[in-house]
């Protein structure tokens, strides 16, 4: 109950809430198509990624006071960037895995010298890796809003040829759809939904709360559609909860709403799939 009450006075807790919201918007719309067509690695590596665009984006305000060069719009432009590599890459015969690892650790390495060479802020890369949900600030909520609205705008649009794309790709491809522009703007999805996740739970964790609520909700769902629906659903419990949590033991924010996440998917997982929802022969 001190959570509500405080969640009434303070507008950093309420700018959390809402962060937390904005963020599972995407994390249940793009986290469906990241799981159903098994791509959780390269979200890990597009989330390393964007350390590098955060650690020079500071870099370039802090020591070359460059006014523009905001954290956030680092962290977009980073993992667009690592997005494009993955894709160009692995179409032009490079084995997947090895490009994923590669850039996993590049940009990651990016990142750590980035901030070992800004002074007085080393300290952020805590914030960085584990997220800090309690610090964001008006305008992050108006970049996330903003990343939400493109996320949603281009799935709606293309929904019917994601579906096929990530269910079969061969067939999708043998059906005419233009597989490759289908997948380069699945990792552009992904990427800017990674940027949505890491304020709310930091890079380390981005991969859970962009798989977990949407695994639960794949042992209640049938089509995509709903796996959407519910996934998202499922994300605002988990990070509402999280933060509610957190509060009165002053935990991390992150951490916690990834314990509830995974705590409510060993339980669903231990459930047989026949009593979770019918499935029709």
């Amino acid at each position: 109950m001190s959570f509500f009450h405080s969640l009434l006075a303070f507008p950093f807790l309420q700018h959390a809430l809402l962060a937390g919201i904005l963020a599972s918007i995407g994390a249940g719309v793009v986290g469906s198509l990241v799981v159903v067509r098994r791509t959780a690695s390269v979200a890990g590596a597009i989330a390393h990624c964007v350390l590098g665009g955060l650690g020079a984006a500071r870099y370039l305000q802090v020591v070359h006071h460059v006014s523009w060069a905001d954290p956030m719009a680092g962290a977009v432009i980073a993992a667009l960037i690592a997005a494009l590599v993955i894709s160009a890459t692995s179409r032009g015969g490079e084995r997947e895995d090895t490009v994923i690892a590669a850039i996993w650790a590049i940009g990651m390495a990016i990142g750590l010298l980035f901030i070992a060479a800004t002074p007085g802020y080393s300290q952020d890369l805590m914030s960085y890796l584990f997220g800090n949900i309690l610090l964001v600030r008006s305008i992050d909520l108006w970049i996330m809003g903003g990343l939400d609205v493109l996320v949603l705008v281009f799935v709606i649009a293309r929904f019917p040829e994601l579906q096929a794309l990530c269910f079969d790709e061969e067939y999708a491809r043998l059906r005419g759809l233009p597989t490759r522009h289908l997948s380069l703007m699945l990792h552009i999805l992904t990427a800017l939904t990674v940027v949505l996740l890491v304020s709310v739970v930091g890079i380390v964790l981005v991969i859970a709360l962009l798989t977990l609520p949407v695994a639960v909700a794949g042992r209640f769902s049938l089509t995509l559609k709903k796996m959407m629906i519910l996934g998202a659903l499922l994300s605002m419990i988990f990070t509402s909860g999280g933060l509610a949590l957190s509060f009165r033991p002053d935990l991390p924010a992150g951490a916690t709403t990834i314990l509830l996440a995974g705590f409510v998917y060993l339980i669903v997982r231990l459930i047989p799939a026949g009593i979770l929802v019918r499935r029709d022969r």
